[in-house]
């Protein structure tokens, strides 16, 4: 698929259909996470991987336990295959506490924002961009109930999941959320500023 196709089809999927997804799908879903951009090539995250039935099922019975986070699409849990992207801050300090960086004091004062968190979210992307390329449907969403999940899945305390990826086949009829109709795309106006904070221009005119 053309990039700008995929760029285009790119949505938020919350109906899946009951069909699992291929392994070598799976493979290059996260082969292609792996492949995002990372501070000093520190590649500060790990991922959390639920496929099948039965591994889905553990994912939802404990972070949403009573089925009440997504009751207008009940499909949602038909998606065979849910990814949770995690930040580890410590392979960030510890790559940039390597001789060619020299922070060997491991402050997170070196750090104007925190690109662990950036890194992951970029890899999170990843997986979403190479799921439309595949014809699957995919959904980033936020994870509540985080001591919850840590604590069933031995997930480390300096660990960070950032969100759940779930993936699956795309049903025909998949019901949009409201908000794309509540808030609307911002025109770039809003959006994009031109060598100064509020100066704007048209696309392809002089700069203001």
């Amino acid at each position: 698929m053309e990039f700008q196709d995929v760029l285009r089809k790119r949505k938020m999927v919350r109906s899946f259909e009951d069909r699992p997804v291929p392994r070598e799908m799976v493979g290059r879903i996260l082969a292609n996470a792996r492949k995002a951009p990372s501070a000093g090539f520190s590649q500060p995250w790990n991922f959390l991987v639920f496929d099948g039935k039965e591994g889905v099922a553990r994912f939802w019975e404990v972070t949403d336990p009573e089925r009440r986070g997504w009751k207008g699409w009940p499909d949602i849990w038909n998606a065979p295959l849910v990814i949770v992207t995690c930040s580890v801050k410590d392979l960030a300090i510890e790559r940039y506490a390597l001789p060619d960086k020299g922070w060997t004091d491991r402050s997170e004062s070196h750090w104007p924002v925190p690109y662990w968190d950036i890194d992951t979210a970029m890899a999170s992307m990843n997986i979403l961009l190479t799921a439309v390329d595949l014809g699957l449907g995919a959904l980033l969403f936020g994870i509540f109930r985080m001591r919850e999940l840590k604590e069933a899945f031995g997930i480390p305390e300096r660990v960070t999941p950032i969100g759940a990826i779930a993936v699956g086949w795309p049903k025909p009829k998949d019901r949009p959320s409201p908000s794309l109709r509540i808030v609307g795309r911002r025109d770039p106006s809003q959006t994009v500023h031109w060598g100064r904070w509020g100066a704007h221009r048209a696309p392809g005119s002089a700069a203001p």
